[in-house]
């Protein structure tokens, strides 16, 4: 075949008419398993989900390899990004997407991982405080003046970005995520790490996030300059780029003198999701830690916990103030904002049309599942 007669191959198959979109899944019983409405079981998650792309767009992915690995420019590689998020948009359309259910799957796989720490005796005993922190790292270097970043091209896998200082220690959660994804190969990365954080906040007795996928994976060439992410050394001006219950997810894990170069937890209870950062802030003292680290700050008490120079400005700046103290005085309200805020987070950089619904799923715990 040659290249022409190919691409026009790939613009068919990216870009179907809707009634030959709609004919083919009514014609092919196959396909409607991917129908999100549809009652029919998936198959086991060790079945190959090579039919997902063998039915709809294998055209459109052949004819992206092609012409993106015989051309190495950025030019290919973004037109190849190009053609990645119009074949997902068109399998939105047509409903040729995997199910709800196959993703809880996935869901259910990532929570066996989180406790694996505990064979490992990694950290406090669970893997969800830095899988938590890759989805959130992944997603929060969204730019909305440039419309670059986010979770949507997974772009922490490459180079220089994987190396940037915010992300230290997070080739731990990427090695995690890997396994999970050799069992799932069709889930996207991106799709992939937000699900992460999802599970672990949920699993760690959070509240629920609400969450759909569709986020496609993209190239290098997308990785996001360093600087995007919160430095915990700044004060308000700084924090003013973050919402408030955002920061009460240091509830969960500690600091590594290796990684960021801070060190110790923010609560007593690391793995485990509640207001207590924000009680603390307020119930303790905190003085400056006599160390040779950065600067942070630790409860005059028993000097176990440790607080950033970037939490303590909560207590400090009043538009900051009013909303740390009312979440301190109620958990409920925090769950609900913390929730909301995350979910957002997580959206960041992904169009709309590429998402599998109209609103995001709530996915049930491990334990709802059995009950």
């Amino acid at each position: 075949m040659s290249f022409s007669a190919l691409r026009a191959s790939v613009r068919k198959a990216v870009f179907p008419a809707p009634t030959v979109a709609r004919a083919r899944v009514q014609r092919v019983p196959a396909f409607r398993r991917f129908n999100s409405t549809q009652s029919t079981p998936p198959p086991s998650p060790n079945k190959s989900y090579t039919g997902i792309y063998a039915g709809f767009g294998a055209v459109a992915v052949a004819g992206v390899a092609f012409y993106v690995y015989s051309s190495q420019s950025d030019s290919a590689k973004a037109a190849g990004t190009a053609l990645k998020s119009g074949a997902q948009a068109a399998k939105v359309a047509a409903n040729f997407v995997p199910t709800k259910e196959d993703y809880i799957k996935v869901y259910n796989k990532i929570a066996q991982v989180l406790d694996e720490a505990g064979d490992n005796d990694y950290d406090d005993g669970s893997y969800g405080p830095v899988i938590l922190r890759l989805a959130w790292h992944c997603s929060g270097t969204y730019d909305k003046e440039t419309g670059t970043g986010g979770s949507n091209y997974a772009t922490m896998r490459f180079a220089p970005e994987s190396a940037h200082g915010a992300n230290n220690g997070l080739q731990v959660a990427r090695g995690l995520m890997e396994k999970v994804k050799q069992e799932f190969p069709w889930i996207s990365y991106g799709d992939l790490w937000t699900l992460g954080g999802v599970a672990a906040v949920q699993e760690m007795s959070g509240p629920k996030i609400p969450w759909r996928p569709g986020r496609i994976d993209g190239f290098a060439a997308q990785a996001t300059p360093d600087g995007r992410l919160p430095d915990a050394s700044q004060g308000a001006a700084h924090l003013r780029n973050e919402i408030v219950a955002l920061s009460g997810g240091h509830a969960l894990g500690r600091c590594h003198s290796d990684r960021s170069g801070y060190e110790g937890p923010w609560t007593f209870s690391p793995i485990t999701v509640t207001n207590d950062f924000f009680k603390l802030l307020f119930d303790e003292t905190w003085v400056w830690k006599k160390w040779e680290g950065p600067k942070q700050l630790e409860d005059k008490k028993t000097r176990s916990l440790m607080m950033l120079p970037t939490d303590y400005v909560l207590t400090q700046d009043k538009s900051f103030k009013k909303f740390a103290k009312a979440y301190a005085q109620d958990q409920d309200l925090f769950f609900k904002d913390f929730s909301a805020a995350v979910s957002r987070l997580f959206e960041l950089g992904v169009p709309t049309q590429q998402f599998v619904s109209s609103e995001p799923w709530i996915l049930p715990t491990v334990d709802e599942q059995k009950s």
